[in-house]
């Protein structure tokens, strides 16, 4: 069974502009899109790619031949979210009847990708996105990128900041149920106003969450609680304490998440 543990290397400014300049796009909208998803991060604390398994998209791809006995991770609705890395249980308990069904059934990442979307993107199929997703959230994004050019009137809600079509098209029919059109709206406005997330504060939040700190989230911004993850890094490194992002800090940082992998 995979551990679907990669790199998981955090989004890079690179990354972030490629993606932002190919959809012809703002970053405000882009960050909204992100955050909505997944709460701006693709990974969990054990570096695996966030994921949701929709049970009635494995119903669907299976036939409904494993309803009858597994209807928590097979049936006509969906359902039977468990969350965070419970998730995996279900998907791996899914994997055991059908490796690929269960694989394209679930969503991945920093925007909630489905598998089965993988060869329509470009991708030889579920697995290798899979495994690009694993490794970093710049192929995650791309993934992102790739699912809204390839429906241009996506693409065009989005550059017209058309909240209502842009949930409808990446959401679904039932966006209205979750205000997914409200919360996009929200958060572009938001960012609009204070300012998108920093790359490099998010980078560190996210090294520190892999090393066990609690920066309580992955935000961009520089707050009390990542401050005082800081503070206990740098005097576990026998660093300068300065709650700060200092280039000894990050470099402390960057070789520490290399040694822990």
């Amino acid at each position: 069974m995979p551990t679907f543990r990669g790199a998981a290397a955090p989004l890079s400014g690179t990354g972030f502009r490629q993606a932002m300049q190919s959809l012809e796009t703002d970053a405000q909208s882009l960050w909204a899109l992100i955050t909505v998803e997944t709460s701006g991060f693709g990974y969990l604390p054990d570096r695996r790619p966030k994921i949701l398994f929709e049970r009635h998209v494995f119903h669907r791809r299976t036939g409904g031949r494993y309803g009858a006995a597994h209807a928590d991770i097979s049936a006509p609705a969906a359902g039977g979210y468990l969350g965070d890395g419970a998730e995996y249980t279900r998907l791996e308990r899914a994997m055991a009847l059908d490796r690929q069904a269960a694989l394209d059934s679930a969503s991945w990442g920093l925007g909630q990708i489905m598998g089965y979307h993988a060869t329509a993107l470009g991708y030889p199929g579920s697995e290798a996105m899979v495994a690009g997703f694993c490794e970093g959230e710049d192929e995650q994004l791309a993934g992102v990128q790739r699912f809204i050019g390839a429906h241009p009137p996506l693409r065009q809600a989005l550059l017209q900041k058309n909240w209502t079509r842009v949930a409808f098209f990446y959401n679904g029919a039932g966006y209205a149920e979750h205000g997914y059109h409200r919360k996009l709206e929200h958060y572009h406005d938001l960012y609009q106003l204070k300012g998108t997330p920093d790359i490099t504060v998010r980078m560190a939040q996210a090294w520190l969450t892999y090393l066990g700190y609690q920066p309580r989230g992955v935000d961009g911004i520089l707050g009390p609680a990542t401050g005082t993850a800081l503070i206990a890094f740098q005097k576990e490194k026998g660093l300068p304490v300065t709650a700060g992002l200092d280039d000894a800090t990050l470099e402390q940082l960057r070789l520490a998440v290399a040694d822990a992998v």
